[in-house]
């Protein structure tokens, strides 16, 4: 399904002075960062993947693109349809850009834990928001179900099926895996980042272990609240989903469609907790002026520790998943931060950052 596309895809970067057609020819083909802090602090080499620079502003439109040029090639949608998806955001705000684009409705179903920016940056594009309660996945009325429902209700509508249309996976297969083994000239010793639907994970896992034959190392990152550290390390074994994390977006309670694609190729995992992502998201702002959100400081420490376990003069890529002005009312705030016991995990010298109340 994959190997076959690899001869046909050619890719230029942002400084190309090649013009693009529209919303979808602008996204992918995003920078990937040299971070000299974290890099000097460990003799290492470590990479950022700007995936906040895609024209939606997260690694999301590369799926969002994905899963409905497949959707078009497969007939499933025609003009004027509409497009459901359970999000816990950045899918959805991906997909209401494209939807704009496109000429399509856009209907929206998130969990009601999802950060305030989100749902109004949703809405401003058009999109219909349906905020429903948290609930796990195996629950009747977790968002994605109800997404799902709501499609085969209406005529011409489809249901993206984000964690679950290898679409997705192939997204990344495609370009985003491409792009780092050509920015990185084929000398990549690791690959690690957070993985929500696994579309990412999987998509440039699998490109990156073909082309490199194996040699480049492909690691899972995993916030607090997801099962998927412990099925790695513990040979393949689910166990009940218990705990949350201040990231947004990824964490996952089961071993979606687009993850299973690649999973068994995995080579490790890492659980990182929120103290570590919220510091680090700190000092990215106060470092290298990145401001970013807290999945993608989670995949920076991550990166971190996977270069540390590679050896000195490792070279390892993350994504930097999304900006932090879709949470700053939140990872900003004083009283946020201290409600979540996070701000003495905040170097002092890095606090005066948080300017909100």
């Amino acid at each position: 399904m994959f190997r076959q596309v690899l001869t046909q895809q050619t890719r230029g970067f942002a400084t190309s002075n090649v013009a693009v057609e529209g919303f979808t020819g602008s996204v992918g083909n995003t920078p990937l960062i040299y971070l000299k802090t974290v890099s000097e602090q460990t003799g290492c080499k470590i990479y950022g993947k700007a995936e906040f620079q895609n024209p939606g502003g997260s690694v999301k439109d590369r799926a969002a693109v994905s899963i409905l040029q497949d959707a078009e090639d497969k007939g499933r949608i025609k003009s004027g349809g509409t497009v459901v998806e359970g999000t816990a955001g950045n899918t959805g705000i991906g997909l209401a850009h494209v939807c704009r684009a496109k000429g399509y409705k856009c209907v929206i179903f998130m969990p009601d834990t999802q950060s305030q920016e989100k749902i109004d940056l949703l809405r401003m594009l058009g999109a219909e928001v349906h905020p429903v309660p948290a609930v796990p996945y195996e629950n009747p009325l977790n968002y994605n179900h109800q997404a799902k429902e709501y499609a085969e209700k209406l005529e011409n509508a489809i249901w993206t099926d984000q964690f679950d249309n290898t679409a997705n996976t192939y997204a990344h297969y495609i370009s985003t895996g491409p792009e780092i083994w050509e920015q990185t000239q084929g000398d990549i010793d690791g690959f690690i980042c957070g993985t929500g639907t696994g579309g990412t994970l999987a998509g440039v896992g699998k490109y990156l272990k073909e082309k490199s034959n194996g040699k480049t190392q492909i690691w899972l990152a995993d916030p607090p609240g997801s099962v998927l550290y412990q099925y790695i390390n513990n040979g393949g074994k689910l166990v009940e989903r218990t705990g949350s994390s201040i990231t947004e977006g990824i964490g996952q309670g089961r071993v979606t469609n687009n993850l299973g694609v690649f999973v068994n190729e995995l080579t490790g995992a890492l659980l990182i907790p929120d103290e570590k992502s919220i510091s680090m998201l700190y000092q990215l702002l106060d470092t290298e002026g990145l401001y970013v959100g807290a999945s993608s400081a989670l995949n920076v420490v991550a990166a971190v520790e996977l270069a540390q376990k590679l050896g000195k003069g490792s070279k390892v890529v993350t994504v930097l998943c999304d900006g932090a002005y879709r949470y700053q009312s939140r990872i900003f705030s004083k009283k946020w931060l201290e409600a979540k016991g996070l701000r003495d995990a905040i170097p002092e010298s890095l606090r005066k950052y948080a300017v909100l109340d």
